[in-house]
């Protein structure tokens, strides 16, 4: 595998004084997806002549004056729940194997007009109904650094890409941590924005209450700029990181550190230990309720994603994946006094996040309790206890798809055995909390 690429920052500015092509970097991303692909199967559809084409106008429109600003000649991959016109928007199912988009989803539209060059759509847990991108009905995807393990779902074709040095950014859904977790696992930047920030249409729903887009990528300041596009901001600026002296953060450790593998704690605390040395401070926090979100999320998440797929429940059960249609049906026992009662739920963890954050720059915890997990695990062992695969790898994220604050994730070291580790930063708005990561992210780098 080659060397690791500039960021998408750094490859921009490169882009604009033509130090660079397009159309070359275009071809080396294409260039490690038939090298690797093969191996480690993130796409699902791989749009070589397109992205050729879009990389030579690039560097047309670049070199004639008419530059689009930092996404311009920008290789990148969608997670194959977005519509992206003419290409086939899979969902990782064979129920949509004939549908083929007639138009761009928000998200693709906002991202082609900034100039970014699609090269694929990516592999994923099929309907996102998932945390290890092995229910697919194109099959797993393989960890880069390791094909025995999962890169994390289900946004797991999209991590696998960029780590590979397929794309440079890719842009993901969450709808309980699926740009997170993955983005954890493979040792990348993921950002959850906050809820209704980035528009859904176009995008292949899972639950309208929870679902999120974000972008996963290498650095703060690339998710910053991505953000801003998805966000239809016509002048992105950069980002400025907050100072650190006197930076607030909040660490809610009641069920939040109950069930972490040791390796995962021991770069957390390493973290923090550089953060106070830099004079932030951190106190620990009580999430109240904290104990009830696995519940409130599967009375909210489960009927909502049956009420989605009701008439292909009915029509083509047996083309749906046995986990994934076993779980959409489990959505349709659940009562509906349970969904209020849920959603009411959801409103008390929402006000129990507000005051954890309430005085404080932001929350701080880990990502993922666990390292990426063995391809065919049901369960994995947590301080001596076997843990359920699906229940301990949402367990740190979830909630803050029920609360919807915008969350990130950012590399905190690597395990033992060179297994990338996540710290996640929560916040109350987005652009603050991508100064509050900017400023955190070196410290939390730092091995």
């Amino acid at each position: 595998m080659s060397a690791e690429p500039h960021t998408l920052t750094e490859l921009s500015r490169s882009l604009q004084a033509r130090s660079v092509t397009a159309e070359a970097v275009t071809e080396r991303c294409l260039a490690q997806i038939g090298a690797h692909d093969r191996s480690i199967n993130a796409f699902i559809t791989v749009l070589a002549d397109e992205a050729r084409a879009q990389a030579r106008a690039a560097d047309q429109e670049i070199a004639s004056g008419r530059y689009r600003g930092p996404l311009h000649g920008i290789p990148i991959s969608l997670k194959d729940l977005f519509d992206l016109r003419g290409t086939p928007t899979t969902a990782a199912s064979r129920v949509r194997r004939s549908h083929v988009a007639a138009r761009d989803s928000v998200v693709a539209a906002r991202l082609r007009t900034a100039g970014a060059i699609f090269v694929g759509k990516t592999n994923l847990h099929e309907f996102a109904l998932g945390t290890t991108n092995e229910d697919s009905a194109y099959g797993p995807v393989l960890h880069p650094l390791d094909h025995s393990r999962s890169p994390g779902g289900s946004s797991g074709g999209s991590a696998a890409s960029v780590l590979a040095n397929m794309a440079y950014a890719s842009i993901g859904s969450d709808t309980g941590g699926s740009i997170r977790i993955p983005s954890a696992a493979c040792g990348l930047v993921g950002l959850k924005p906050g809820i209704g920030e980035i528009p859904l249409d176009g995008v292949v729903p899972l639950s309208a209450t929870l679902d999120h887009v974000g972008p996963m990528c290498r650095s703060v300041e690339d998710a910053s700029m991505l953000h801003q596009a998805l966000a239809g901001i016509s002048n992105p600026a950069p980002i400025k990181a907050r100072g650190l002296r006197g930076l607030r953060l909040g660490i809610p450790r009641p069920y939040f550190f109950e069930l972490l593998d040791s390796d995962v704690a021991a770069r957390f605390d390493e973290a923090c230990e550089r953060l106070r040395q830099a004079s932030v401070v951190l106190e620990d926090v009580v999430i109240a309720h904290a104990s009830d979100v696995p519940s409130i999320y599967t009375h909210i998440a489960l009927p909502e994603a049956a009420a989605c797929h009701a008439q292909t429940l009915e029509s083509s059960p047996h083309d749906y994946t046995a986990n994934v249609r076993h779980r959409l049906e489990m959505g349709r026992y659940i009562l509906g006094e349970d969904y209020v009662r849920a959603m009411r739920g959801r409103d008390v963890v929402t006000r129990d996040v507000n005051a954890a954050l309430d005085g404080r720059d932001g929350l701080l915890l880990p990502t993922l309790p666990v390292p990426a997990i063995k391809l065919g695990a049901a369960t994995v062992s947590v301080n001596g206890s076997e843990e359920p695969v699906r229940s301990i790898t949402l367990r740190l994220t979830q909630i803050f798809n029920i609360s919807g604050h915008p969350a990130i994730t950012l590399p905190c070291g690597t395990t033992d055995e060179g297994l990338p580790v996540g710290a996640q930063v929560v916040g109350s708005r987005t652009l603050e909390l991508l100064s509050v990561a900017a400023a955190l992210e070196p410290l939390m780098r730092s091995t």
